[in-house]
Order: structure tokens, then C-alpha cells, then sequence
């Protein structure tokens, strides 16, 4: 893994929440994107080298809706950066991790991701990040 990419926050209300994170981290959001696949509203910031991500459930249904309704608002996940995502999901796979999906999907801001299973990582959510070609 080369670093940490960014640090994914669930939240309930956007619009509050970028009105604090800019206020917090003294920066304007670079990005907002929707995606429909994962029923979620995002928004990047840039704070040095790593990035904060919010995440807004666009359905009730959604991954993180559910992540707010049953831990609350917070933190999500984190984020590595990969050079090449299936070989390292091959890596972690013979390492005796428990990928959340067998193939690299698209993601937000240009990637391609993976979770792996937060019950082989210490109850923390854990995504592998690739630059999409």
C-alpha cells in the first residue's frame, strides 16, 4: 500500500457538514459526485496530502444510511492508496482477508475500489484505492 488516500465520514446532512468541514479544515470541497451504485453523495477535500470524503446516503437503503442508522455519524472507512488494486486484492485474499467484493468496482473521484471486511481488520473498514485508466 503506498499511502493513506483519504478518510471516508458518514453524515446525515450535507449541507451542515460541508459548512464544518471547510470551516475546520479552512478549504472548499474540490469535488462533489453521486454515486448512484452506492446510493451516496459525496464530497472531497483536500487537507495536505490525504483527502476527507463525505458521504450522504442518497436512499434509505444505502450502505451508509445503514452504517448512520445502526453507528451513527462518523467515521467510515479508510482508504489506501494501491498501484495495481487486483494484485494486491490477490495478496490480502492469500493472506486470509475477506474481500467485500471479488472484482475492483468504480468508485468516487476517478478510482477503482474494494473493501475489505472490518471483521479481519480490527472493526474498521478498510478500502483499496487504484487511479481508474
Amino acid at each position: 500500500m503506498l499511502h493513506i488516500e483519504h478518510i471516508g465520514i458518514a453524515v446525515r446532512d450535507m449541507t451542515a457538514s460541508q459548512k464544518l468541514f471547510t470551516s475546520l479544515l479552512n478549504a472548499v470541497p474540490y469535488k462533489e459526485e453521486f454515486v448512484a451504485s452506492e446510493g451516496v453523495r459525496t464530497l472531497f477535500f483536500q487537507t495536505g496530502e490525504t483527502k476527507v470524503e463525505l458521504l450522504e446516503a442518497t436512499n434509505p437503503d444505502s450502505p451508509i444510511a445503514k452504517f448512520i442508522e445502526k453507528r451513527g455519524e462518523g467515521i467510515h472507512h479508510i482508504a489506501f492508496a494501491v498501484k495495481d488494486i487486483k494484485a494486491e486484492m490477490q495478496r490480502l485474499v492469500g493472506e486470509g482477508y475477506t474481500l467485500l467484493n471479488t472484482e475492483p468496482k468504480r468508485g468516487a473521484d476517478n478510482k477503482l475500489i474494494c473493501f475489505l471486511h472490518p471483521k479481519n481488520t480490527n472493526g474498521v473498514l478498510i478500502e483499496l484505492c487504484q487511479d481508474a485508466p
